[in-house]
């Protein structure tokens, strides 16, 4: 049969198109053979040998099946259509479990559920027994994930570049209460979600040299000779959009020897160095984040990137050329490329080099087109986590993309020179290179300059952007810079992992909310309905209540259910002022001590998140949590009326668990120091109340939920800046509050580790006396305070409810999907692509 379109196919292949086979049918008896058929045909196994995790991978195999028939036919249209392409590129996707996900976007879960029923399982278990993919760390990687699932929603014609990281991060364990890492071994029982492309391989080089020559035509040359090269090999998992036929792909690159084995080597006895080649080239994708305090991981990080951006743009070209060839006047008509953050910056120099050096492109044809194709999403103001890397690192690694770095300063410095005047001072902020004992190449500052946008992710961090870190590029191009606030994927974080609260809002006002979240806003109307609020808070404790049973399977822990949920969950780092909370439980628990009959309600506190190998004072700060949950939780003195929680090895399928039960969500930030967050969203979708700076996007939040149901406490952006410019004491503070020298007293003085009592001595130095640096104590009197509201509010189920559901109901601003159109529209210039599937 013919396929729609007179497309041509290859004879051999036509009898095996799509097409010409029947669809895979959706209804229970279908799904319920596929699954068998998968057991027996795929797997081997018969109702004797299958195992639950047999189950898992059947029933993966069998909604993979239909993915794959929307997955094809997406690809071709793309190709149909002469669509313009998204390539978002990422050194991170924090996917979590794919299972639930793809059957809630293709709307198989209730028959799926049904035929797993039938054959003896359930759903939720089979899908409990799906490793969470180690492919993120946090915040970057998990919004990559959204924004591939609204792209797809959308339909937008887009791929996600990333590194199959063999090992993910690692794998928290709480050993003593101290965060020790073990290897991630998500990949040990295979991926069933993903392909090997072992077609699309190709080769990436490191170190060597430039011979530079001219040729016969008196045209300067440069050849990149002696080179190490690693093989690049695609592992594609499809990304299917909400109900409709559009599959996208994610498209991971992983590292293999381009010399499997030097037999040489081996039959002279020399073993090990027969396979040492394989060994070091397959490193680089092994581990997300190799640490770098040392020259070899710095080494292994920067290789990481540029295997990751090599790989990818030889890729892109491939997919280029096969339409149009070397007409690279349409490249940038047809190919849009967004950096999620600096990693991939060397997309840059790399896709100057192949249309320079390869292509044989004039320069400046070259870096019109890089510079049109490219755009830049920058996600911190911190100084240290804007990427520099070494000038002589770069020149060895990458020889050739070290000089075309320099050229694309000198060519953009001699341009500032004329625009500023010689003003020395706005060349030395913009420029590249950063001078001094040891050069460095700024990453933040090569993606600007070579980007024709470059975005932020939230108001106050764009303004951030504008008038302080960015601020001479600003002035410069005063359009480049934008606002792009970042979005959650309602799919995931409301439809699969509330489906009590999902259930209750389609109920009420329809399904539209799943692909419209503004529809969010027709819930108002029930905002002083006592049925519709109390059903809301019926909801929100059954959450609670499972996840109570969730954390005394684990921790041995009970909660009382009535207590407030009190969740700080979140990569721990100083500036995410996990620490601050710690403060107030510290004062709360002294005062249960002088007072067992102090009138609060009884709080739940839930921290969770991983601290990075490196960084000593995070992983003492989870010592610290460890430590004063150990004394509080066993206190009878105080009456269960405090419990602190610290939930090991923080993943997307834990968050799931926990955003829904929460009551208090802590964004608790230096105002000025958080790019966004998207936990907040999360959270406030999901009916907690924020405690929070005014930090990020919930400047935003405060201003869509009202200023009433939410918490607010803290200094500004622009009052931390001002207290920063003059003489800030901490110890001024410390001198002021007793709760606060009180709480700091109890820490100082080891009463949480008697044994140990010196042990949090740096955590209370960094505070003291070395700065304060992200002004807890500025901040503490007035988070106290707001947390004394929050208790009076609590107290009043009824108001509490109504806030919960104006939260939710106002929520709608904050999808992925309002995100992901705003870059389409206003960066990308990318048109939805409508995917039909062929009809029989």
């Amino acid at each position: 049969m013919q396929r729609k379109g007179d497309r041509k196919f290859i004879r051999p292949l036509q009898k095996l198109s799509p097409s010409t086979n029947p669809l895979q049918g959706n209804d229970v008896a279908s799904l319920e053979l596929s699954i068998v058929n998968h057991l027996e045909f795929s797997l081997a196994k018969d109702e004797y040998s299958a195992t639950r995790h047999d189950c898992y991978l059947s029933t993966a195999l069998s909604v993979r099946d239909r993915l794959f028939e929307r997955w094809i036919e997406t690809q071709q249209t793309y190709y149909e259509q002469d669509a313009k392409r998204i390539y978002y590129i990422s050194m991170e996707f924090l996917l979590g479990r794919l299972l639930g996900n793809s059957l809630i976007n293709l709307g198989l879960y209730d028959n799926v559920s049904k035929a797993l029923v039938e054959l003896g399982y359930d759903l939720e278990e089979i899908r409990s027994l799906e490793a969470d993919a180690g492919l993120g760390n946090g915040g970057l990687g998990r919004l990559a994930a959204c924004f591939l699932d609204s792209m797809a929603t959308l339909e937008l014609p887009a791929y996600g570049y990333g590194l199959r990281y063999e090992f993910g991060i690692f794998t928290q364990k709480i050993v003593n209460g101290y965060q020790v890492e073990a290897p991630d071994h998500w990949l040990k029982y295979g991926n069933p979600w993903e392909i090997e492309r072992p077609e699309y391989k190709y080769t990436v080089k490191f170190y060597g040299r430039v011979n530079q020559y001219t040729d016969e035509h008196g045209k300067l040359q440069n050849e990149w000779l002696d080179t190490d090269d690693v093989l690049a090999i695609a592992f594609d998992t499809p990304v299917p959009g909400y109900l409709n036929n559009t599959v996208n792909t994610m498209r991971l690159w992983s590292a293999y020897s381009s010399e499997e084995f030097n037999l040489n080597y081996f039959n002279h006895g020399d073993y090990e160095k027969a396979v040492a080649d394989k060994i070091d080239s397959e490193t680089i994708s092994k581990l997300l984040y190799p640490r770098d305090e040392f020259y070899r991981g710095k080494e292994l990080r920067l290789k990481q990137e540029y295997f990751l951006v090599s790989a990818t743009i030889q890729d892109i070209i491939r997919r280029f050329k096969k339409i149009y060839q070397n007409k690279f006047e349409k490249f940038a008509d047809k190919v849009a490329i967004q950096l999620n953050d600096t990693h991939p910056a060397l997309v840059i120099p790399e896709l100057m080099r192949i249309l320079v050096d390869q292509e044989e492109l004039p320069w400046d044809q070259a870096w019109e087109i890089t510079t049109k194709t490219c755009a830049y999403t920058n996600h911190t103001v911190l100084p240290e986590a804007l990427e520099k890397w070494s000038v002589d690192l770069i020149q060895h690694l990458l020889p050739r993309h070290m000089q075309i770095i320099y050229e694309i300063n000198h060519r953009f410095l001699e341009n500032i020179r004329v625009l500023s005047q010689n003003n020395i001072s706005q060349v030395q902020n913009m420029s590249i290179i950063e001078e001094g004992k040891r050069k460095l190449v700024r990453m933040a500052n090569l993606a600007i300059v070579g980007s024709h946008s470059v975005n932020g992710v939230a108001q106050i961090h764009t303004e951030i952007l504008k008038n302080k870190v960015f601020n001479d590029f600003h002035r410069y191009d005063p359009d480049k810079i934008n606002n792009k606030t970042n979005g959650i994927t309602q799919r995931r974080w409301l439809k699969l992992s509330n489906p009590l609260l999902s259930n209750f809002i389609s109920q009420r006002i329809g399904d539209k909310w799943i692909t419209e979240l503004g529809k969010l806003k027709e819930l108002e109307t029930y905002a002083d309905d006592a049925h519709c609020l109390k059903e809301l808070q019926q909801i929100k404790r059954q959450n609670k209540k499972k996840l109570a049973e969730f954390i005394h399977h684990q921790t041995g822990i009970r909660l009382d259910v009535d207590s407030i949920f009190d969740c700080q969950v979140k990569r721990i780092h100083e500036y995410k002022r996990q620490l601050l909370n710690v403060l107030h439980i510290v004062v709360l628990y002294n005062q249960l001590r002088m007072n067992p009959k102090k009138n609060i309600v009884p709080r739940s506190y839930i921290f969770s998140g991983k601290a990075a190998p490196g960084y000593t004072m995070a992983k003492l700060i989870i010592k610290l949590i460890t430590s004063i949950g150990e004394r509080v939780n066993n206190d009878e003195s105080i009456n269960d009326k405090l419990k602190v929680i610290f939930l090991p090895d923080y993943s997307v399928t834990l968050a799931q668990m926990i955003i829904p039960a929460a009551d208090v969500s802590e964004q608790i930030s230096i105002a000025g120091f958080e790019a966004s967050g998207t936990g907040n969203m999360k959270f406030a979708l999901n009916g907690a109340l924020t405690v929070g700076t005014l930090d990020g996007a919930n400047i935003e939040i405060m201003n869509e939920v009202g200023e009433d149901n939410i918490f607010i406490f803290g200094l500004k952006a622009k009052e931390v800046i001002k207290l920063m410019e003059t003489a800030y004491d901490p110890l001024l503070y410390f001198n002021q509050s007793s709760d606060l020298r009180n709480a700091i007293n109890l820490i100082v003085e080891g009463e949480f580790t008697p044994s140990q009592p010196e042990l949090f001595r740096p955590i209370i130095e960094a505070l003291l006396y070395q700065g304060d640096r992200f002004m807890l104590l500025a901040d503490f009197d007035d988070y106290v305070a707001c947390q004394s509201r929050v208790n009076a509010a609590y107290k009043n189920s009824d108001k509490w409810a109504k806030m919960a559901l104006l939260n939710i109901a106002r929520m709608g601003k904050f999808s992925s999907d309002r995100t992901i159109m705003e870059y389409a529209n206003e960066i990308w210039n990318v048109k939805p692509v409508h995917v039909e599937m062929p009809e029989l």
